[in-house]
Formats: structure tokens, C-alpha cells, sequence
């Protein structure tokens, strides 16, 4: 069902290859996305480029990623204007955020085809720019959290905590659930971003380009319950020494160094976890909802509008944007 007459082609970004960069990028005309029987049609407003989505245009899912030209970007926000024969949750005018897969991508157009399985409802005074933020980063943040055991009703007693990269996309949402689960948090980031992540919760905040920041030791010398690591920068033979007798890795950013210990060392086996992320749509309800009541926000490095998709791609790769890179529509 459809709520208005829609054009038969939209604008859209695409590339033909992998490599290349923002450079590869093409601005085109394709015809809008057919829907199937469980998919909506999202006219997009928002959408946030990750650094999976230029991990795959480098050729990371090589083996699987489907035939060129290929439209990148997995998270979106926007309104409904169609719905599938089966889809029973929405209806033309909803607003919604969407976690596209990888495969199929499609978030840097005007319209896109979404499972209904992996959309949901933006709460009432939630911007389509906040919450476009939430699905790949927010959800690694959340499952990051979970994996140490969090609680988020009040109940936990909470844990001594390092958080790296916490001005990142994802340390700056970790940062902020860490806080409402009641750890200590000590965090990393560049000197720039300091007073930020102070603002975000954390209770001590380490300039990674001092020594102490480099050694990842708070103040106090204390060792830290549990780690999560959002750097490929961090070796375990150093993350290993900060760590209490009991403590924990959760490594989301494994270099290949951490990935060979988890596996080969016994000592790592017991206190390193690679995370691949695993939370869905209840998960994204949740974050959404805290996002409602005031308790997360998402720090947004900048905004560009469609036709400058190619500057927030080369921004995105540079790797130094604190917080998220939102395109509007």
C-alpha cells in the first residue's frame, strides 16, 4: 500500500568496484526499489555512514558482497510511504530507523526497501538525525555493555571500567550506557576531545597521547574489572596488564595480533572476547526509548547534505570525526 504517487527513480550514490575511496563514488538516477511482501518503502531523511560501510568498498566482505554497482550505507531514518502485503506493524506516515544488511545496503538514496524485521518506530521527539545514529553504533555500544553483565534498571552495582576511542561513534553511546549501569568509567581519547567525553559521564578521562593515556593506567593505579576496547591500536600485551585478577577484554576493534591471542593463548582464551555484533530490533526499541526519556544522545561529529556524500565519505575514513557523521536528505 501506498500512501502518495511516487516518482520511478530516485537520486542515489553508488560505486562500480572496490577501492577508491570517496573518489569512486558516482552520483546517479536509479528506479526506486521494488518492495517485497515484508519490506517497507522508507523515504529517507537521515542516514550515517559507519566504518563498515567503507569496509566493505575495501573489499572486507569481498567473498559475499553482491554484484555492481552497489549504493552503500546501512542505517537510515525516514518516513514510510509503502508497505508490503505482509508487513503488519506500519503503515504509510510512520517515521522509523532502519539497520540495512550489509549485502544489500541502499541507504545513500532518496527511498529504500527495509525488512520489517530489522525497522522501528522513532519515538515522538526523536530527530531522524539523532536516531540514525543508534543502529550500528549505538546496538555495538549496547551488546558491549552486555557482554560485561550490565544492568540498566538501577539494580547494578557496577564495575571498574576503561573505555578506548570514547569520542568515537561508538565510545561516545558506550560511554554513556556505562554511566547508566553504574560502572567507574575511565576513558580514552585525543587531548581535543577531553572535556567531551568528561561531559558524556566519565569519571576520568586519559589523553592517549601522554604516557599515562599510551599505558592506559587511571590515576589511581587501579586495575579495571573489564576493558572495552574500541581501537585496533590496542595490543593485548598491553590491555592484559591493567586488567584485575578477574578482569575482562571485550575487544570490538581486534587487531589481527588480538584475534591470533584469543584463540592460541590460554591465559587470553579466558580474559579476551572478540565481539561481532548480535542485537536486533528490541535492542534499537530500547536504545531509542532511552534516547526519548533524556538518558543517551548522540554526539554528532557533522552534517552534510546529499550532494556532499562523497566529503562525509572521506571524512568517515579518516577516522577522525568524534561522534557521528550524519547525511541529510
Amino acid at each position: 500500500m501506498a500512501s502518495v504517487d511516487m516518482p520511478a527513480t530516485m537520486r542515489a550514490v553508488q560505486y562500480s568496484g572496490y577501492g577508491g575511496g570517496s573518489s569512486a563514488l558516482k552520483y546517479v538516477q536509479v528506479p526506486i526499489p521494488l518492495l517485497k511482501k515484508d519490506e517497507v518503502l522508507i523515504k529517507v531523511k537521515a542516514s550515517c555512514i559507519n566504518q563498515g560501510d567503507w569496509w566493505v568498498q575495501n573489499g572486507f566482505l569481498r567473498p559475499f558482497l553482491p554484484k555492481f554497482p552497489f549504493i552503500p550505507v546501512t542505517d537510515v531514518a525516514g518516513e514510510i510511504v509503502e508497505v508490503g502485503s505482509a508487513v503488519r506493524e506500519f503503515k504509510p506516515g510512520d517515521n522509523v530507523v532502519s539497520k540495512l544488511h550489509f549485502l544489500k545496503a541502499g541507504g545513500l538514496a532518496e527511498y529504500v526497501a527495509a525488512s520489517e524485521s530489522s525497522t522501528v518506530a522513532c519515538p515522538a521527539g526523536v530527530s531522524a538525525a539523532d536516531a540514525v545514529g543508534l543502529p550500528m553504533a549505538g546496538l555495538t555500544a549496547l551488546q558491549g555493555l552486555k557482554t560485561i553483565g550490565t544492568k540498566f534498571d538501577g539494580t547494578d552495582t557496577g564495575a571498574n571500567i576503561l573505555i578506548t576511542a570514547a569520542s568515537s561513534g561508538v565510545g561516545t553511546y558506550a560511554v554513556q550506557l556505562a554511566k547508566l549501569g553504574n560502572h567507574h568509567v575511565t576513558a580514552t581519547c585525543g587531548a581535543r576531545n577531553l572535556e567531551l567525553v568528561t561531559s558524556l559521564g566519565a569519571d576520568e578521562v586519559l589523553d592517549y597521547g601522554t604516557p599515562e593515556g599510551e599505558a592506559l593506567m587511571n590515576s589511581l593505579g587501579k586495575k579495571y574489572d573489564y576493558i572495552i576496547n574500541l581501537t585496533n591500536s590496542n595490543r593485548w600485551s598491553v590491555l592484559k596488564t591493567t586488567l584485575s585478577s578477574r578482569g575482562r577484554v571485550v575487544d570490538i576493534a581486534p587487531n589481527f595480533g588480538n584475534m591470533v591471542a584469543s584463540v592460541t593463548t590460554l591465559f587470553a582464551r579466558r580474559k579476551l572476547s572478540i565481539m561481532t555484533l548480535s542485537l536486533g530490533k528490541e535492542d534499537l526499541r530500547f536504545l531509542l526509548e532511552l534516547m526519548k526519556e533524556g538518558k543517551l544522545r548522540t554526539v554528532i561529529d557533522s552534517r552534510y547534505p546529499f550532494e556532499k556524500a562523497a566529503e562525509a565519505w572521506e571524512k568517515s575514513m579518516s577516522c577522525h570525526a568524534t561522534g557521528k557523521i550524519i547525511i541529510d536528505m
